[in-house]
C-alpha cells in the first residue's frame, strides 16, 4: 500500500513537472554515451537511434492493447517532453519523459533513461487512466540497421527456462525469418562479433518476449512484448495474466550496441542484477563443489549407501574441496529414508546429515516446492501439513490445470501451499541440512485464470510470492541450487543456477551443456554460480570423462554425480580427475569462462577463454567421433599475434611453447584445458 501511493505521488510530481517545461517545436535529440543518441520525432511519435552517423533503430514507436484495441504512440497528436536528473545504482544521468495524450486512449508515458559515460539507454513505457486492464504492452517496436549487409546477421534465442532440454540457439535472420527469444536477444556477425542487444530487466510482473524478424524486404524488426507466452518457450498453454490499476508500466528494456556482443550480454546480466537485486542472503563462502545423488544412483538412495558415498569422499577424494568444502546432496527419492511421508520420522535423514558433517562435509537436500506429483490418485489428497487437499492447491489453468514433466503445479499464492512449504522446510533444518536443491520452479511461474490472492494476476507475480515464502523459510540457513528454473527471474532468489537441463555422462550431454555456456555464460553476472549439473564418469572414455569433467570447470562450479558407494572405472577416474588441485583453483572466482566462437546454432563453441590475473586458461573440445585439429588465433582469445607463449596442458602436465595460429590435435570424444602464460 506505501508503495503504491508513493508510486502514485510520483507519478503526479512528474506530470506536474511537464506542465511546467515547454513544449519543443519538433524534435528532441537525447543523447547518451560517447556518440549515442535518441531522436524523437514529437510529431510523429516515433524515434530513431544512432551511433554517430551510423543508425541503430528506425521509427521506433510503442504500443499497447486496452479493451481489445490495438494503439501506439503513433496515435498520439498532443506530445510533450521533460527530463529530470536520476541517481540509482545504474549511475548518475537522466530520466527523460515523453508524455502522450489523445482522446479516447489512456495517457501514455514514455521514458527513456540514460547514464553518463554509459553506451546503452533503458525505456519503458507507462499508461495511465481509470481501471487499466492491460496484458500486452510493447514498449519498444521498430527496424533494426544492419550495418554488416555482406554478411547473414544472427538472433540469440534464449529459453525462458531450462526445462524439456531446450537448447540456445543462433538463428540466422533471411527473408522471412522470425526468432522469439525469452527476455533478451543479441543481433550479431560471429567475426567482427558487433552486435547489438535488447532485452527486459525486470521480471517481477511480466513475461516478456523479444521477436526479431526479417521480412521479404530484408528488414530487420525488433519487438519487445510485455505480457509474452508461447507454449513452446514459456510453457503457458493460456494468455498471460493482465495487470490492472490507473497506472500500468511496462517491465524496463534495455538496448546497446557493442563492438562485442560478448561485452553486451555480460553488461546486460549485470544490469539485470542491478534492477532486481538478490533478495537471498549474500554469499560470502568459497565457490560450492560436491555430490548429488541423481547422476547415477537415483532411486536407489539407502541411508548405507549414502553414508558410503561420504565416507569415499572423506578417504579417496580429500582434495576435491573449494573453501576446504564439499556438499554431498540427496536429490529425488530421499523419501526412502523417510517413515510416514513428509510429516513422519526423518530420523534417518537426520543421521545421513550427522555422519556427512562427521566426515568434514556438508549434507545437502532436494525439493520440488511448487509440485504435485501423486495428482494422478486425485484431488481429495490431504495436502502434508495443511487442513487443505491438494485439489485446491492446484494452480487453475483454462478448464484445467498446468501438468508438464510428470507433476501438476500447485499455487504460489495458495496457504495451504505455503503451510506444506513450511512445514517440510522446517523438517530439513531440524536435520541440519546446509544446501538444497530446488526444482521444477517453473511450475510456480506459469498463467492462471486466478491465483488464490486475488492482488496476483500474473506468472510472475505468483513466482515472485511463492520464491519469497520459500526464502524466508529457509532463513538464510542453506546454500540454495536451483535446477529446473526460469532463466532470468530467478537470480534474485538462489546462489547457484543449473545452466542448462539434465546431464550425465556422454559427450553429447557435455555438448548440451556446452551450448548453454556458449550461449548462456553471462548468466555467471546475475547468480553467483551457474553449474553444468552432476559430472557422471561411469565406464566411459577417458576423453569423455575428461571432457565432461572440464564441462563443470568452465561453467564455474562442479557437482559431480557417478555412485560412489560402490567400486567402478569411475571411482579411479574421480580420483585421478577430481583431486587435480591446480584445475581445481580456476574455480575459484565463480565465474564461467567466455565462448571464443558465436553463431553455433544449437551446437557449442569448441573453444573457451577465462582470464585469471596474468594466466590464461583455454579449454578445448571435441564433440564429434573422429580426431580434429583446432586452430587457435591469438586475435580470437586475446593474446599478442607477434608473442611466443609458453602452455601447460593440466591433464597431462605437459607444457609446450604456444604460437599464434598454433593447432591443437584432439582426439575423437576428448578435451583439454591450457594454462596460457608469457614466456619470460
Amino acid at each position: 500500500m506505501i508503495v503504491r501511493f508513493l508510486f502514485r505521488h510520483q507519478t503526479f510530481f512528474i506530470l506536474s513537472l511537464l506542465f511546467l517545461c515547454p513544449k519543443p517545436a519538433s524534435a528532441i535529440i537525447i543523447g547518451f554515451g560517447k556518440a549515442g543518441k535518441i531522436e524523437y520525432n514529437l510529431k510523429t511519435g516515433t524515434f530513431n537511434v544512432v551511433n554517430g552517423a551510423k543508425p541503430l533503430l528506425l521509427r521506433a514507436f510503442s504500443q499497447a492493447e486496452y479493451q481489445k484495441k490495438l494503439f501506439s504512440s503513433k496515435d498520439y497528436k498532443e506530445i510533450t517532453y521533460c527530463k529530470q536528473a536520476v541517481k540509482d545504482g545504474f549511475g548518475n544521468g537522466f530520466k527523460h519523459i515523453f508524455l502522450l495524450k489523445q482522446t479516447g486512449l489512456p495517457e501514455m508515458l514514455q521514458v527513456f533513461y540514460t547514464y553518463s559515460g554509459k553506451d546503452y539507454f533503458m525505456m519503458n513505457l507507462i499508461l495511465n487512466g481509470a481501471d487499466l486492464s492491460i496484458n500486452h504492452i510493447v514498449p519498444l517496436f521498430g527496424n533494426l540497421i544492419d550495418q554488416e549487409h555482406a554478411n547473414v546477421p544472427v538472433s540469440l534465442f534464449v529459453p525462458f527456462d531450462n526445462d524439456t532440454f531446450i537448447s540456445y540457439n543462433t538463428v540466422p535472420l533471411i527473408a522471412n525469418v522470425s526468432n522469439p527469444s525469452a527476455e533478451v536477444t543479441a543481433l550479431y556477425h560471429d567475426q567482427s562479433r558487433k552486435g547489438l542487444v535488447i532485452g527486459s530487466i525486470e521480471h517481477s510482473n511480466w513475461k516478456t518476449g523479444v521477436i526479431t524478424t526479417m521480412a521479404s524486404d530484408k528488414k530487420i524488426s525488433i519487438k519487445t512484448i510485455c505480457g509474452y507466452t508461447e507454449q513452446s518457450i514459456t510453457r503457458d498453454k493460456i494468455a498471460h495474466g493482465y495487470l490492472k490499476g490507473n497506472s500500468v508500466s511496462s517491465a524496463k528494456v534495455f538496448f546497446g550496441a557493442f563492438d562485442d556482443w560478448r561485452w553486451g550480454m555480460e553488461t546486460y546480466a549485470k544490469l539485470n542484477r542491478i534492477s532486481e537485486p538478490p533478495i537471498i542472503f549474500n554469499w560470502n563462502n568459497a565457490t560450492p563443489v560436491g555430490w548429488n545423488s541423481w547422476g547415477a544412483m537415483q532411486e536407489k538412495i539407502t541411508l548405507e549407501k549414502a553414508n558410503q558415498v561420504s565416507d569415499f569422499f572423506a578417504d579417496s577424494l580429500k582434495s576435491f574441496r573449494s573453501g576446504g568444502v564439499a556438499y554431498i546432496d540427496l536429490d529425488s527419492y530421499w523419501d526412502n529414508l523417510l517413515k510416514g511421508g513428509l510429516v513422519g520420522d526423518y530420523s534417518k535423514l537426520k543421521a545421513f546429515a550427522d555422519h556427512t558433517k562427521s566426515k568434514g562435509l556438508k549434507p545437502g537436500i532436494y525439493w520440488a516446492p511448487f509440485v504435485d506429483w501423486g495428482f494422478a490418485g486425485g484431488g481429495n489428497r490431504k495436502a502434508e501439513g495443511t487442513d487443505y487437499t491438494f485439489g485446491e492447491l492446484w494452480t487453475k489453468v483454462g478448464t484445467g490445470y498446468h501438468d508438464i514433466d510428470g507433476a501438476r503445479a500447485l499455487d504460489p499464492t495458495h496457504p495451504g501451499t505455503q503451510q506444506r512449504i513450511a512445514t517440510v522446510i522446517n523438517k530439513f533444518k531440524e536435520c541440519g541440512f546446509e544446501m538444497i536443491k530446488i526444482d521444477f520452479l517453473g511450475h510456480a511461474a506459469i498463467e492462471s485464470d486466478h491465483f488464490f490472492d486475488p492482488k496476483i494476476t500474473t506468472g510472475m507475480q505468483a513466482y515472485k510470492t511463492g520464491m519469497e515464502f520459500l526464502l524466508k523459510q529457509l532463513d538464510g540457513k542453506m546454500l540454495v541450487y536451483a535446477a529446473i528454473s526460469p532463466n532470468l527471474a530467478s537470480g534474485r532468489y538462489v546462489h547457484v543456477r543449473r545452466i542448462a537441463c539434465d546431464a550425465f555422462k556422454s559427450i553429447k550431454d557435455t555438448e548440451y551443456t556446452l551450448n548453454s555456456v556458449s550461449n548462456g555464460w553471462w548468466q555467471s553476472y546475475l547468480y553467483d554460480y551457474i553449474d553444468a549439473d552432476h559430472v557422471v564418469f561411469s565406464d566411459q572414455s577417458d576423453g569423455e570423462n575428461t571432457a565432461r569433467f572440464l564441462s563443470a570447470i568452465v561453467t564455474g562450479t562442479c557437482i559431480t554425480g557417478d555412485d560412489f558407494s560402490r567400486e567402478g572405472k569411475w571411482t579411479s577416474t574421480a580420483q585421478r580427475l577430481l583431486n587435480q588441485t591446480e584445475i581445481l583453483k580456476i574455480l575459484e572466482d565463480g565465474k564461467a569462462f567466455v565462448p571464443v566462437e558465436g553463431n553455433k546454432g544449437k551446437s557449442a563453441s569448441q573453444l573457451f577463454v577465462k582470464d585469471l590475473g596474468s594466466v590464461k586458461y583455454l579449454a578445448a573440445f571435441n564433440y564429434g567421433e573422429e580426431a580434429k585439429y583446432l586452430t587457435v588465433d591469438f586475435s580470437r582469445i586475446g593474446l599478442k599475434a607477434n608473442k611466443q607463449y609458453h602452455a601447460q596442458n593440466l591433464i597431462n602436465q605437459k607444457t609446450a611453447a604456444f604460437k599464434n595460429n598454433q593447432t591443437i590435435n584432439l582426439a575423437g570424444k576428448d578435451a583439454l584445458i591450457l594454462k596460457i602464460m608469457p614466456e619470460k
